[in-house]
């Protein structure tokens, strides 16, 4: 028997729109703060620009998930579903990648930190200074600061995977009783009569 509910949280296209929207904020957000920061803790160019680009990819896909729940669009849900795995694999490589290179740069931020924020590279910037950060981070200290992101980090993949499987459930259930109202004929039954509330 087809399960209408297993392992949702919430009604499944609104929960799914929810979620998809948080997805979106906090890695626009995420591609935000490693443009402007990610030269003090990534020490290799362009390793922070291809680290944004990851999140502003898995904003893309969620804001065209976002369309397709928003308009019961079975084709724009396939296409949600051909990116999703993706962007959920260069995700994961991401993940990895940040992972690897922040305890390998561990002694180099303990540096700007020990030195008022200042760029470790000693690179100049338009203005002819070296770049700062503030140092108001470096007092809960550079091992917590990793022990942070790695979670965020773990966080972020498990989230695409639970919208992965939203996004699955979502199509499959349009497969099965269609846009409600839509009178949508399935298995010679008008599954418009017995549509589960979903939404």
């Amino acid at each position: 028997m087809w399960c209408n509910n297993c392992f949702l949280l919430f009604p499944l296209r609104g929960g799914a729109i929810v979620f998809s929207v948080f997805i979106f904020a906090y890695n626009i957000a995420g591609a935000a703060l490693l443009l402007k920061f990610g030269e003090f803790v990534y020490f290799h160019y362009p390793e922070w620009d291809i680290f944004a680009g990851v999140s502003f990819l898995v904003a893309f896909v969620t804001m065209i998930n976002i369309l397709a729940l928003s308009n019961w669009s079975i084709a724009i849900t396939r296409v949600s579903s051909f990116l999703w795995p993706f962007a959920f694999v260069a995700s994961a490589l991401r993940a990895i990648a940040m992972i690897v290179e922040l305890s390998l740069g561990k002694k180099m931020i303990q540096w700007e930190c020990d030195h008022d924020g200042q760029l470790y590279t000693g690179k100049y910037d338009s203005s002819g200074k070296v770049p700062h950060f503030s140092t108001g981070v470096c007092r809960f200290g550079v091992n917590s600061l990793f022990s942070v992101v790695v979670v965020c980090l773990l966080v972020d993949v498990g989230c695409q995977l639970y919208m992965m499987f939203l996004n699955w459930r979502f199509s499959k259930r349009l497969q099965k009783y269609g846009k409600p109202g839509s009178g949508l004929i399935s298995n010679g039954v008008n599954t418009h009569l017995h549509l589960p509330n979903t939404a």
